[in-house]
């Protein structure tokens, strides 16, 4: 024991292995920038109006051992039950080879949004599985890239609808749709003056004009109808028709395609990915061609690379927020290509035979209980059914849930006199006999032969599931071999540093990410009983109450499950306050040049008009044009937006008088918590002005990118809109269930990976989380020093200093040599780099932001890449090489262009491949640069026949 608690104490403390840059090397750039302590550096670069004066409360930070066994404890506080709960969520098994090698891998978990495709064929091509594959299940022609949950998946295409199919405001819906989906689409079409009617399918339509029809595909009852009919009436009239339904299911049934939907959506999630207690998941939309261009979220398509072979790439809707704003088709920025890559990898591994096998087992399950129930004199109300029974117990409806429950099943409580059963890939006859004893019925009922509840006239008679990827990986060497390939082709934090500005690419420790695959946080249903989720409720508890602490606000939610979901649910709050009011009016939001084109896209769907306001030609915003823009909406001020350091990387020394100014004509202010890492115990957006901001989880609290998702948007509230916050009609707590309206499918978002972010806070602590802060800011301020005789750094603050990004101003060497940010960020990849971000927030620029978690040595060898690419634009502007045939221009370089017979270039084979010598550890782009244009013209969104890779 002695030498265990000796090693114990040898090992460092968790903030000095989270940051990077050791004390020696601060003194050292400390020194370069001229400051002698990190102190004195901060001092100089943060407004003093807006520090903190007080240090952070937060409980004092343990070693990484005493965090593991804490979530080992919260997470044996919850009671992993059976779920047949169903409304959309079903427990599913993770073939191990998916949860070990993509789930719990880094080369999975911490790589970016694919918008540099060159690093990223490997996810895209799972992405392109996914997309292929629901695609073929719905029978539709094109499919994204996956959604954020069911729920926003169906408010996503009731805007599609409107977009789509006319001027009317009114929406007709299946009163048998899940209630969460109900919900959260009652929140969205209130904000849009949309009217929702619910109806009852199996009448005729109702008279008048409606823009859309929402079906569900089975219904929440479980009941599957035949609903082809309906949907010849809605397009008759004009309408369009969108079908929630099951990917599982549609193994078995019709395919909405073909009885005519024009859209398909719902979840993923019961192909392999965890419950986690209602998120992450990845869910998805399928349209009928035609409709492509207004798909929201993210289209994966084929290509071609320089040298004429396909290659993957974002097509149609890359960064559109950024380019129409408040015109964007979503709000949604990225969404849940983690999950989206296990649930397609799920398919491959278990292919179109498999899947349907899952699928008669789930059926089978369903109508054995169907007939033990009817053998014992029960009423089951669902006639036509897959996987789901409502059953009628008059008046011993929670009777029979409680039974249930003591005998490790939940069921779900539809009032007092049904319950609904859902069957799963886990259930067994062991459980159906439990399910019938709860009902006072016989075991052995459950063994009388039985007609299925599929009616024959709906019953699947396509195929899917037809291209090889779904055919070839059924041993296990094969399936880990494509995952492992897959990987190999991008490029991850586990490879080098990804210094996306505004993106907060830094460390994900191994300890945070242990906990979220144990049973007690895996295994939960959202709408679990309170009782069986004790664990679950205190880690949330804690976590809200320390993200309130940290950002100066009164309280937090975590529902929002996603940046843009928590900048809408911030927005409507304020929407709702000023209505409270008697103040409805108030609908303009004000929201600078600068900023992220989300912020213009949530606005709209918030209900509001979005005036922008001008910036300064140092970066700041143009607070005369504000206070002239809050004079003339005095009226109509409802909020601004502005992100704080700014979007130019900046703390800007207005921010105090902006607040005052918005204040002063009646509105509120929204500090967009996207640039949160560089304030953490440094200054709380709540002190210096906000009423309210959302989170990035998945920046600032290391929730790994994912590829493109999961993210965490919690929103944080000063006390006056606390009432405002999200609400859900399932939530555990009584008191949260009716109110300002419902964000996420989920009463907590994306509850499992909600962990993470506790762990992170939980060993950092105060002092751990503003040193953080501070290195962050010193690494910025180096690079900024290190790079700028070479790129002229666009935006500065006080003193001369940025924030924890600068901006590298390329556009004078771009007029001069025609080399474009493209050029630079596609040379990047042959030292060795993901490219920072291009051309946000101006045009012809590259974003840099380090993070805390680099060292000097990584700092270093993206100062030497970048000078090296600045000694070879000037190589161009001397005219000793033209720019169409540099080693920039030309960039990446595989290894076939490298190995290749011909080699006609003006610069050598080495210096193409090698730019800083050889090196063993090399990262070989699997394609060379993508011809971007040529995916749009030419839109391929599933996967391509295997010849077309054929040389």
């Amino acid at each position: 024991m002695a030498a265990i608690l000796e090693s114990d104490a040898a090992q460092p403390a968790f903030t000095a292995r989270h940051i990077g840059i050791s004390a020696g090397d601060r003194a050292t750039m400390l020194a370069e920038l001229g400051f002698g302590t990190l102190d004195h550096l901060i001092d100089a670069a943060v407004p003093a109006a807006i520090r903190s004066t007080r240090r952070l409360r937060l409980p004092q930070p343990v070693p990484e051992a005493d965090v593991a066994a804490e979530l080992a404890e919260l997470a044996f506080r919850n009671r992993v039950s059976v779920p047949m709960i169903g409304l959309g969520y079903y427990p599913a098994i993770t073939p191990a080879v998916i949860r070990r090698n993509v789930l719990q891998d880094p080369a999975w978990y911490t790589a970016y949004t694919p918008y540099q495709p060159e690093i990223s064929q490997g996810r895209l091509e799972a992405l392109l599985n996914f997309q292929t594959m629901v695609g073929d299940l719905t029978g539709l022609a094109i499919a994204n890239a996956s959604l954020l949950d069911e729920g926003t998946a169906v408010a996503e295409a009731m805007m599609l609808m409107r977009r789509a199919s006319g001027s009317s405001s009114r929406l007709l819906v299946d009163s048998d749709t899940l209630p969460q989906t109900l919900e959260v689409l009652r929140t969205r079409a209130a904000a849009i003056g949309v009217e929702v009617e619910l109806i009852d399918v199996t009448d005729l339509l109702p008279g008048g004009e409606f823009f859309g029809l929402v079906i569900s595909y089975p219904g929440c009852s479980g009941e599957i109808r035949d609903l082809a009919p309906l949907v010849v009436q809605a397009h008759e009239r004009g309408a369009l028709v969108a079908a929630a339904t099951d990917l599982l299911a549609l193994t078995l049934l019709t395919p909405p395609g073909e009885f005519g939907a024009d859209i398909a959506v719902g979840s993923a999630q019961r192909l392999g990915v965890p419950l986690f207690h209602g998120g992450p998941h990845a869910a998805f939309m399928a349209v009928r061609k035609g409709l492509e261009r207004h798909l929201p979220g993210r289209l994966v398509g084929v290509s071609v690379d320089a040298a004429g072979n396909p290659a993957y790439r974002l097509a149609l809707q890359t960064r559109e927020q950024h380019i129409r704003r408040d015109r964007a088709t979503s709000n949604i920025c990225t969404a849940q290509v983690l999950l989206a890559v296990v649930a397609s990898m799920y398919a491959v591994y278990h292919g179109p035979a498999g899947l349907t096998a899952i699928a008669r087992q789930v059926h089978d399950h369903a109508t054995a209980l169907a007939a033990g129930l009817r053998a014992a004199g029960h009423a089951v109300v669902t006639e036509h059914f897959f996987d789901t029974l409502t059953v009628r117990a008059p008046g011993r409806g929670a009777a029979v849930v409680d039974a249930a429950h003591e005998a490790g099943l939940l069921l779900r409580l539809v009032d007092a006199d049904h319950v609904a059963v859902a069957c799963s890939e886990i259930t067994t006859a062991e459980h159906i006999s439990s399910v019938l004893a709860a009902f006072g019925a016989t075991p052995c009922a459950a063994r009388q032969e039985t007609a299925g509840g599929l009616p024959e006239r709906m019953r699947r008679r396509s195929g899917f599931l037809t291209h090889p990827v779904f055919h070839e990986h059924r041993s296990e060497t094969a399936m880990l071999r494509y995952v492992r390939r897959l990987s190999g082709r991008d490029f991850a934090l586990d490879r080098g540093m990804i210094p996306l500005g505004s993106c907060t690419m830094k460390l994900n420790a191994t300890t945070q990410m242990e906990a979220i695959g144990l049973a007690g946080f895996a295994d939960l249903h959202p709408f679990a009983p309170p009782e069986d989720v004790a664990g679950y409720t205190r880690l949330i508890r804690q976590l809200e109450t320390w993200l309130a602490e940290i950002t100066g606000y009164a309280a937090v939610s975590v529902q929002p499950n996603a940046g843009s979901q928590g900048e809408l649910a911030g927005l409507l709050a304020i929407r709702a306050y000023h209505r409270d009011r008697g103040e409805a009016r108030r609908d303009v939001c004000l929201i600078p040049a600068s900023a992220h084109g989300t912020n213009a896209a949530s606005a709209v769907l918030a209900g509001m008009r979005v005036i922008v306001i001008a910036s300064q030609d140092d970066g700041a915003v143009d607070l005369a044009d504000l206070e002239a823009k809050c004079r003339q909406h005095a009226d109509e001020l409802a909020a601004v937006m502005v992100t704080y350091p700014s979007t130019h990387g900046v703390y800007e020394d207005g921010i105090s008088r902006l607040c005052d100014l918005v204040h002063e004509y009646g509105g509120q202010v929204y500090v967009d918590g996207a640039n949160l890492n560089a304030l953490l115990g440094v200054a709380r957006p709540g002190e210096f002005g906000g009423d309210v901001s959302h989170l990035n989880l998945h920046k600032t609290f290391c929730v790994p990118h994912g590829g493109g998702g999961p993210g965490v948007g919690p929103i944080a509230v000063a006390a006056h809109l606390v009432p405002y916050l999200p609400t859900h009609p399932l939530h555990p707590d009584p008191r949260r269930r009716l109110g300002a309206g419902t964000i996420s499918a989920a009463p907590y978002g994306s509850a499992g990976i909600l962990p993470i972010a506790w762990a992170y806070i939980r060993l950092m602590g105060d002092a751990g989380l503003t040193e953080a802060t501070k290195v962050a800011v010193l690494s910025a301020n180096y690079l900024a020093r290190r790079l700028s005789p070479s790129f002229p750094i666009l935006f500065v603050g006080e003193n001369g200093l940025v924030a924890h990004e600068c901006i590298l101003d390329l556009r004078p060497l771009t007029a001069a040599t025609g080399v474009t940010v493209d050029d630079v960020a596609k040379r990047l990849i042959d030292f060795g780099f993901h490219a920072p971000t291009m051309s946000f927030p101006v045009a012809g620029t590259l974003m840099v932001e380090p993070t805390e978690s680099e060292d000097l040595a990584e700092l270093e060898r993206f100062v030497e890449a970048m000078v090296a690419i600045r000694r070879e634009i000037d190589e161009i502007a001397a005219g000793v090489v033209a720019v169409e045939e540099s080693a920039l221009r030309h960039a990446p370089h595989t290894t076939a262009a490298v190995t290749g017979d011909e080699w006609s270039r003006g610069y050598t084979r080495g210096h193409g491949a090698f730019p800083t010598g050889a090196s063993p550890d090399k990262y070989w782009p699997p394609v060379g640069r993508i011809e971007q244009a040529y995916g749009d013209r030419n839109l391929v969104c599933s996967c391509p026949a295997p010849a077309t890779f054929e040389s």
